[in-house]
């Protein structure tokens, strides 16, 4: 077969379509720290970020032993909205990486048609009857179509890491706010029998005064006490309320359809192995979409790039055309066309100029966004260990002196008995034992909510199953 002249060059164009104009993507260097400053990490070597989101992450937050919160932690992907709402963004970003990477194939179609008209000169009614098959393509000669199916492909998979980063944060702030309310059930245990307390104390000052040895500033100071107290137990069941319908939501339920029963049990805080591992931060499904959008924004300047260049496209068509619907497909009513296109611009006023100039600073904004990604997982790393660190060494110390303050006010107590301390004594122990206890039950919860920080900034704990 004779290749028609028009057609003779293409060969060698085809060829050139082998290269892409534009920046090969590099992985841009992240300037961090060799070691944590709280926490010696194994091997000292970060590798520049490198994504490596997946990873498995196990299911961490059984971690804590409680098998309520397993149970409802695994619930959270079915019906949190923000995760639903990530994992459609997700599936839009696949399918436009899709239709990108449509462009690297040629387009077929195909039309039929039938007409009848009548000529105003001659009054002759004709028919007219068509078949046709046409089929264009770009000869991707300088990587226009391929840059730009590049930069789909990494956008979806930051949209990935998007989605993990949805799935982390809601299953974070579920365990968060769970523990959050077993401490206000800590608390509401508390004062339950703080107001049981101190009724017994008002019963005791009450008959203190009618035997003539207690005054009525007494008994008004442990009315204010127990009223006090009460207060207290109203405003911590209205703060368990709210918590509990925060759970609700982010389970996707109304609050009306959510009950969570008190209990007295409360999770302990996972032990923190002695060296963390520096590949940890690498499954951060941030950090793995910050340097993925970083790739797409690459491929953009290729894509802007290429806009210089003139575009070879091929299009092809055949088909049958004919008067007569009985004879519509017979060979004397074939046709036929091939042949490229050449085009290019010869004048933009700037435009192609401005699009490459908005694609490089585009890039440099991504590449500042993923190094503040990495740095700013350092730095929460940090600050939750550092937290964890504190806070139990807070919370040892405030045992210390929640036992001392317990001492104290049963002394006080059976001084004040024995006609030998004032209530006023006791009304000050009563404050500062109470105070202790409740400082004791709030650093358990801050532990705890550290605890769940510190694995949502290593990119989903340590645990390696």
């Amino acid at each position: 077969m004779t290749i028609p002249a028009i057609l003779r060059p293409l060969p060698l164009l085809m060829l050139l379509a082998g290269c892409a104009v534009g920046p090969d993507y590099v992985r841009p260097d992240a300037s961090v720290p060799e070691q944590f400053r709280e926490q010696t990490m194994a091997g000292k070597n970060w590798q520049s970020a490198r994504p490596a989101d997946d990873l498995a992450r196990g299911s961490w937050w059984q971690a804590f032993g409680d098998a309520e919160l397993d149970a409802h932690l695994a619930r959270v992907d079915l019906g949190n909205q923000n995760i639903r709402l990530a994992e459609a963004q997700y599936r839009a970003a696949l399918a436009q990486s899709a239709s990108a990477r449509a462009g690297l194939f040629p387009t077929v179609k195909a039309d039929a048609s039938g007409s009848r008209g009548q000529s105003g000169s001659t009054k002759t009614t004709t028919n007219s009857y068509a078949a046709d098959l046409t089929a264009s393509w770009e000869l991707d000669l300088w990587g226009r179509v391929r840059r730009a199916s590049e930069a789909a492909q990494a956008s979806a998979q930051a949209s990935a890491g998007d989605l993990e980063s949805a799935r982390l944060s809601a299953r974070a702030l579920f365990a968060q706010n769970y523990f959050a309310l077993r401490i206000a059930d800590q608390q509401l245990k508390l004062y339950t029998q703080t107001v049981a307390a101190y009724q017994k104390a008002l019963e005791l000052t009450r008959n203190r005064l009618a035997s003539g040895v207690a005054t009525r500033a007494d008994v008004a100071q442990a009315e204010t006490q127990l009223a006090s107290a009460k207060a207290q137990v109203v405003e911590l069941e209205l703060s368990r309320t709210q918590l509990e319908h925060a759970l609700a939501i982010q389970l996707g339920r109304a609050p009306a359809d959510f009950t969570l029963a008190p209990t007295n049990a409360l999770a302990t805080p996972p032990a923190i192995p002695e060296v963390l591992p520096a590949e940890l931060l690498q499954r951060r499904p941030d950090i793995a979409a910050a340097e993925r959008r970083v790739a797409a924004a690459n491929a953009e300047i290729g894509v802007a790039q290429a806009a210089w260049y003139p575009t070879l496209s091929l299009a092809a068509s055949g088909g049958y055309h004919s008067s007569s619907f009985a004879d519509w497909f017979s060979l004397p009513n074939r046709i036929w066309s091939l042949g490229p296109e050449l085009a290019a611009t010869l004048f933009d006023g700037g435009a192609r100029s401005a699009a490459k100039a908005q694609a490089q600073a585009n890039w440099e904004a991504t590449v500042a966004s993923y190094r503040q990604a990495v740095l700013s997982a350092f730095g929460e790393v940090e600050d939750d260990l550092a937290a964890l660190r504190q806070l139990d060494q807070e919370e040892r110390l405030q045992r210390e002196a929640l036992a001392g303050a317990r001492e104290s006010l049963a002394i006080v107590t059976n001084q004040y008995r024995a006609g030998t301390a004032t209530y006023l004594s006791v009304v000050q122990s009563q404050v500062t034992a109470l105070a202790s206890e409740r400082s004791v039950i709030e650093l358990q919860g801050r532990r705890l909510a550290a605890s769940v920080a510190l694995i949502k900034a290593s990119g989903g704990g340590w645990q390696q199953k």
